[in-house]
């Protein structure tokens, strides 16, 4: 952190916009005061634990346009107050900064930024080969998470239509959507979110990649099957899934089995979720930051288990694939909330 620093005091030109007192969106953008700083960063003064959306714009007569400001990353406070330095920065050029409380969606959920053992051990009980190598993964930036898999009322008041086999209730999962179902789906989610002023302006929903599903379903593990506990015998399994034993060989409700330590539902059965990645058949191995799986492919990744198959699929590190273009019963998504590119 102190070479970090170091590095960015040679940003002396930097003009930074310094919020001392932060409250909502609205009142940020005209009770700022401006500070000539030595760093490219901002002294965030706030409420401890609460997730601010750190922003810039690059002209200060474009304070008070709204839809000017760019998002950098979701900030959780840790403490108050507190130094927040841009890494992304550039040597030259100047960024006027705000810190806004971020005022999430009730079934959005904050991921916090962490490192974990992505992958499964080679003793683990049930696992497959493509589980490994065990990957030292570092996720650099916290993000929003769907509390749910994506639900057919969700999907059908966004893109008009619902494509379920499964149907009764709005509250199930939607499925029978393809890759491109899911990514089209976020694509909308994201205009109509943007046209509304719920977002930023290069905020983005889209399908987690791989190494950030499982990190959110670890929820702070890295060697225990499942995030709730180790479960050899998958008695405690029913409690937090829909799966081949306890099914009934159908879809069910989002939010009715117990959810993770992090707030997260069915991250363990009911629909397969679909994730950003081409699909590999090993993991990188070493140490990784913000993996984003390979260059290209023609299967993406699958994750999470499934209401019809067995409990081993609904491990934490288990995994699999099928072409973007597929779609079947059992496939359904949930989406991520994060900045897109600055």
């Amino acid at each position: 952190m102190k070479a970090g620093l170091l590095k960015l005091v040679r940003f002396a030109s930097v003009l930074c916009l310094a919020v001392w007192a932060v409250g909502p969106r609205a009142s940020a953008q005209t009770s700022a005061g401006l500070n000539l700083q030595l760093y490219a960063g901002l002294t965030v003064t706030g409420a401890v634990g609460m997730v601010y959306s750190i922003e810039y714009v690059t002209d200060l007569a474009q304070t008070n346009n709204p839809s000017a400001w760019r998002c950098l990353e979701f900030l959780q406070l840790p403490a108050s107050p507190y130094l927040w330095a841009d890494k992304s920065a550039p040597a030259t050029g100047r960024r006027f900064y705000r810190a806004v409380e971020f005022a999430a969606p009730t079934n959005l959920v904050f991921i916090p930024p962490g490192t974990f053992r992505m992958g499964s051990p080679t003793d683990e009980v049930d696992r497959f080969d493509w589980e490994g190598p065990q990957t030292a993964v570092t996720i650099s930036r916290g993000f929003w998470m769907g509390k749910y898999e994506v639900t057919q009322g969700e999907y059908e008041a966004v893109m008009g239509s619902n494509p379920s086999w499964f149907t009764g209730d709005t509250n199930l999962p939607v499925e029978q959507v393809s890759w491109f179902d899911a990514t089209d789906y976020c694509g909308a989610l994201t205009q109509r979110e943007r046209a509304a002023g719920r977002i930023g302006t290069n905020s983005v929903y889209r399908l987690a990649t791989e190494a950030e599903w499982e990190y959110a379903c670890r929820a702070g593990t890295s060697d225990r099957r499942f995030s709730y506990g180790d479960d050899p015998g998958y008695t405690n399994l029913a409690n937090y899934a829909w799966y081949d034993g306890n099914s009934g060989y159908m879809t069910h409700p989002v939010g009715e089995k117990l959810p993770n330590p992090w707030g997260l539902h069915d991250m363990h059965g009911n629909v397969w979720e679909w994730c950003q990645d081409w699909w590999s058949y090993s993991l990188p191995g070493g140490i990784a930051v913000d993996p984003q799986g390979p260059a290209t492919g023609s299967d993406r990744v699958v994750r999470g288990g499934v209401w019809y198959y067995y409990a081993r699929c609904c491990r934490s590190a288990s995994r699999t694939y099928d072409y973007p273009d597929y779609w079947d019963i059992d496939f359904g998504f949930r989406v991520l909330l994060a900045p897109g590119q600055p």
